[in-house]
């Protein structure tokens, strides 16, 4: 975390003083509301105090005087209600105004980390902080801070009529508003209760996390015929947040229920003040007159106080949820070169690679990786699982920073490039294919947002994508995943790869593409990359053997290192590791499943 990070409410205010004009205007609105709130109050006082003083002769009232005093009443109500609202007005604005910034703020920040910050932070975590933590800032600048200026301002209002009317009955009133500051304080200001707070934020970070992976699971829950309570993990901490809540519940009853005993009993301890003082008081009327007033007036401490209960309680969830927005604010992005470079010449280099996901060399996921993939030809990357063939892909577009050595395109490393123009050069299509819930049309947009419609068809016929997206109900304009409209595995990894088409990138990294093509779509899709992989530097990750017999170079990879190189019939000649696999492959390729079992099928 930065050290000159601010936290607490100091870094609501902090955050709150982007929209600084408007945020102050509603404070001083809101503290002009609850001025204004008095002035019925005051009115009913001087009413009061001349009907007392005409009691005996009602006839002598001045009418035109209490006219004015019932219009002063109605027009202090209409303009405390009036203040208010203008308050509330600027203070949403600032609101709405500061989480749409954040939030866009949040985004690119997340988009600048590396790949290995989003592996470490599930998706549940990230969730969380944009839909709730960074969403309830608009509540603490929208409300919160409207009622706390509201309710700093009426003790002050409250003094000022101490002095104007009677002292001593003024400091009685105070009495319980001191209290109620002092309640809120014990239970809200406390290190217990902060701990309380993280605890809640923890639990509740853990309970999406576990819901997001449930959702996603779904299909093999119900598959296997599970319920809620046998997904362990989920229905865990679903108890244990439950039994928390309670708990911080509990933990807190003592002193809500004071709050609100002290803060709707003012009256109480005036009228202990009034029997009180009353022994010596000399001027009877005056005394009644003010010991009126007060009690009128006690009614309407309740709201003020009740709403600065809620910003307390509120302020400490709003501010812990900050923190940890701060905190993904705080991870460090991929450094960018403050003179960038650029090249012409789209060859891609390893040079002495050597990479590991936690930073140890112990546990090294790549160690002395050096090969050259040439500008035009096709490199195919082979070896079994976990042999490190992912990670050298990964380390292309800088997901992640190589540990040792360097990673080079056109002799330019890749570290050296500006993160916009590397990824302008670099197109990945993953084996995870992943489509937003968008038409066909902007899902395969993305390769190339300037695209016209035309050319953005012309991809997608490329790609053996138009015959499928002709037929669905708004053809290319069709939502993917609305009105049960889905596409099949085959079909959503040919719209990425018409992204890819379109895109046009010199250097093309293929992890698997053609993994849920059926035969036929299959050898439309091989043809169509022959048209996309002129003239460009192509890296292809290899599942399955036979789609790289044809690569102009294969790289076996295994445990880290590259142990073999060369063209399909060299390796296989070489009678090593790349020929031990290529036996396995093709001796699997021809095994088939009878009723009695798995055997390879007869020549």
């Amino acid at each position: 975390m930065r050290d000159n990070r601010k936290t607490g409410i100091p870094r609501l205010w902090e955050l709150a003083s982007r929209k600084k004009a408007l945020v102050i205007c509603s404070c001083v609105l809101a503290a002009a509301s609850v001025v204004a709130s008095f002035s019925p109050f005051l009115a009913v006082y001087f009413i009061i105090k001349e009907l007392v003083a005409h009691f005996a002769d009602l006839s002598s009232l001045d009418a035109p005087y209490l006219t004015r005093l019932g219009w002063a009443a109605c027009g202090g109500a209409a303009s405390a209600i009036a203040l208010n609202f203008s308050a509330l007005m600027c203070s949403h604005i600032a609101a709405f105004t500061t989480l749409y910034e954040l939030k866009l703020d949040f985004a690119r920040h997340i988009a600048s980390l590396s790949l290995g910050f989003h592996t470490a932070n599930p998706t549940g975590k990230l969730r969380k902080v944009v839909d709730e933590n960074i969403e309830k800032l608009e509540g603490f600048i929208a409300h919160q801070l409207p009622d706390l200026a509201g309710s700093l301002t009426m003790p002050l209002v409250t003094l000022v009529i101490l002095f104007a009317f009677d002292w001593r009955l003024g400091l009685a009133s105070l009495v319980p508003v001191a209290l109620g500051y002092l309640i809120q304080a014990a239970a809200f200001g406390n290190s217990a209760a902060r701990a309380f707070m993280k605890h809640y934020q923890d639990s509740l970070e853990d309970m999406n996390n576990a819901a997001v992976e449930y959702v996603r699971g779904i299909s093999v829950i119900k598959a296997f015929n599970q319920t809620v309570f046998s997904f362990r993990k989920f229905h865990g901490i679903i108890k244990n947040y439950g039994k928390f809540c309670m708990g911080y519940t509990m933990a807190f009853e003592p002193y809500m229920a004071a709050f609100m005993l002290i803060i709707n009993h003012v009256y109480l301890f005036l009228i202990l003040a009034v029997i009180a003082l009353s022994g010596g008081v000399t001027d009877y009327g005056g005394f009644a007159l003010a010991s009126v007033f007060y009690l009128i007036f006690s009614l309407s401490l309740p709201t003020p106080f009740t709403k600065l209960l809620y910003v307390s309680r509120l302020g400490g969830q709003i501010a812990d949820g900050i923190a940890r927005m701060d905190r993904v604010l705080d991870a460090a992005p991929l450094k960018e070169t403050a003179s960038p470079k650029t090249t012409r010449e789209y060859s891609l280099s390893f040079e002495g690679v050597g990479f590991s996901y936690d930073g140890e060399n112990e546990a090294s996921a790549l160690r002395g990786v050096t090969f050259t993939a040439r500008q035009g030809e096709v490199t195919a990357l082979a070896g079994p699982s976990g042999s490190g063939k992912s990670t050298i892909a990964h380390l292309i577009p800088r997901f992640y920073d190589v540990g040792e050595g360097a990673v080079k395109i056109g002799g330019v490393d890749v570290r050296d490039m500006s993160a916009d123009y590397l990824m302008s050069i670099v197109s990945f299509v993953f084996q995870d294919v992943f489509l937003f819930k968008q038409s066909i049309l902007d899902n395969i947009k993305i390769g190339d947002p300037n695209a016209s419609r035309e050319q953005i068809i012309a991809a997608a016929r490329a790609a053996q994508c138009h015959e499928f997206a002709e037929r669905l109900p708004d053809g290319y304009d069709t939502v993917v995943g609305t009105k049960n409209i889905h596409l099949s595995g085959g079909e959503r990894q040919r719209v990425v790869i018409a992204r890819a088409i379109l895109k046009n990138a010199p250097v093309i990294v293929l992890d698997e593409a053609t993994a849920f093509a059926d035969p036929e779509n299959e050898q439309k899709i091989q043809a169509a990359f022959e048209e996309l992989m002129k003239d460009k530097t192509v890296i292809i990750i290899a599942h399955r053997l036979s789609t790289v017999r044809g690569a102009d170079k294969i790289l076996v990879v295994e445990s880290g290192r590259i142990v073999e190189e060369g063209r399909h019939d060299n390796l296989i000649n070489a009678g090593g590791r790349y020929s031990h696999m290529w036996e396995q492959y093709t001796g699997t390729v021809n095994w088939t499943i009878t009723g009695k079992g798995a055997k390879p099928c007869s020549a």
